[in-house]
């Protein structure tokens, strides 16, 4: 198929292929026990330029029955940590662990030139696994904030057009009070990024809020507010009851009737919380407008660490709850290879195949498909990203797997990456790369 495809020229059909139902915006088709349909693809000069029925296209490339995705949207990285691993092992794999951990390797290692090199690393695996579109968190502490800003920022325009990067702030919320909050925000608005932080104040867990919490929250709104930045948040990322910083987020932005995107992401001990608090949460989640960002992966290997025991509990989030009730829930990587997480690739074929696993997102999979294409990009403000629709970008990635259970059942190596209708010739790199920086040989 794929020296099929190389031979195809610029215009030409993808014909007998699968592709899921909710991701093909207006094509009235029968929908199997998955939610796939059957459907021929027209590709014109790196565009789609129509879906048809299946047997319409009159010749083409044969996908077989195989099924073709738009290109994934990884809505929450961490590409500053990425890949620190070898040199920075958390050494009881627990979330107070990987703050310690990543706190000393920032202060002994974060040069600009080895932020640089690990980020762009990561950038390229995810582009050969065929992501669009990523959303990085920044460590953001003064004074080393402006080297990393800017080393984000030039691989923002090095990528531009094949990977779109975002980029938001992360740093507790006690850092973005007093001058230092100031100049934070005029940096990630100078930047063109997010406002983000963590909701815990430096040294803390996510547990019970903080003195002063509303004050502070309040604060950081006003600064986003001024300069007219959207908002992404890591909130309640523990096993803590007292961690209940999402409501007071939702009633927050209700109240000063906040009018840029809110994105939140873990929201972990909502799961944990009395049923009736959680659907009053979930209530102003959606009433806010608030989109959810979960990230399984990460909060499994994370949550509920204990030396010597199993854990209880899976340390995710109600997110079928969450889409009942209407808010926009989208699953992405998170950290890889880091004190955070020690694994990952930024492949979000593997997100979604972990997630349904995790999270059940199966049984039926119902608009489940959206959670790491059409949910990220409209949640990050990415027009036309997510959906295959006739006018967008022919970037997509086609799989040889007919149904769920073979898509799933695989890592879907052989798959094909699309951009503007042309074969992806690009592999991830080796991890030997990366030997040099850290600090690893043979």
């Amino acid at each position: 198929m794929k020296d099929a495809l190389k031979a195809a020229g610029s215009r030409f059909w993808l014909r007998n292929a699968r592709a899921p139902g909710v991701l093909v915006p207006g094509f009235e088709a029968e929908r199997d026990a998955d939610g796939l349909v059957r459907l021929d693809i027209r590709i014109e000069d790196g565009r789609i330029a129509g879906v048809a029925p299946a047997g319409s296209a009159p010749e083409g490339v044969d996908m077989q029955g195989g099924q073709i995705w738009p290109a994934p949207v990884d809505a929450h990285t961490h590409l500053d940590k990425g890949h620190i691993w070898p040199r920075a092992r958390n050494p009881r794999g627990d979330f107070a662990g990987a703050i310690e951990t990543v706190m000393a390797d920032r202060t002994a290692a974060w040069s600009e030139a080895d932020v640089e090199a690990r980020a762009d690393f990561a950038i390229r695996c995810a582009y050969a696994h065929g992501t669009v579109a990523i959303r990085t968190h920044i460590d953001t502490y003064l004074p080393r904030a402006h080297g990393s800003w800017r080393v984000m920022t030039k691989l923002r325009d090095r990528w531009a057009g094949r990977v779109a990067l975002q980029m938001s702030s992360i740093a507790p919320l006690d850092r973005f009070v007093g001058p230092d909050g100031e100049v934070l925000a005029d940096l990630v608005a100078e930047s063109g990024g997010v406002l983000g932080m963590v909701t815990r104040h430096s040294g803390h867990i996510h547990d019970d809020l903080p003195a002063g919490f509303q004050e502070e929250l309040d604060h950081f709104f006003a600064l986003a507010e001024a300069r007219g930045l959207d908002i992404d948040l890591h909130v309640d990322e523990s096993g803590e009851t007292g961690a209940r910083a999402l409501r007071e987020i939702a009633l927050t932005a209700l109240r000063r009737r906040f009018k840029g995107r809110i994105q939140c992401g873990h929201c972990c001990s909502l799961s944990i919380q009395p049923e009736e608090f959680a659907r009053e949460t979930i209530a102003r989640v959606a009433e806010a407008g608030i989109s959810i960002v979960v990230l399984p992966m990460c909060n499994m290997y994370l949550q509920d660490r204990v030396p010597g025991r199993t854990p209880r509990w899976r340390g995710v989030t109600l997110v079928h709850e969450m889409r009942a009730a209407g808010i926009r829930v989208s699953v992405a990587s998170d950290n890889t290879r880091d004190p955070f997480y020690a694994y990952g690739d930024l492949d979000m074929v593997e997100v979604f195949r972990e997630a349904t696993r995790i999270l059940h997102l199966d049984h039926p999979f119902g608009d489940w498909f959206r959670a790491g294409t059409a949910n990220p990009a409209e949640a990050m403000g990415l027009a036309g990203r997510g959906a295959i629709a006739a006018g967008a970008a022919a970037d997509l990635v086609l799989f040889s797997a007919r149904f769920m259970t073979e898509l799933l059942s695989r890592p879907q190596s052989d798959r094909v990456v699309l951009r503007e209708g042309r074969v992806l010739d690009a592999t991830a790199p080796h991890w030997r790369e990366l030997d040099a920086v850290v600090g690893v040989s043979g």
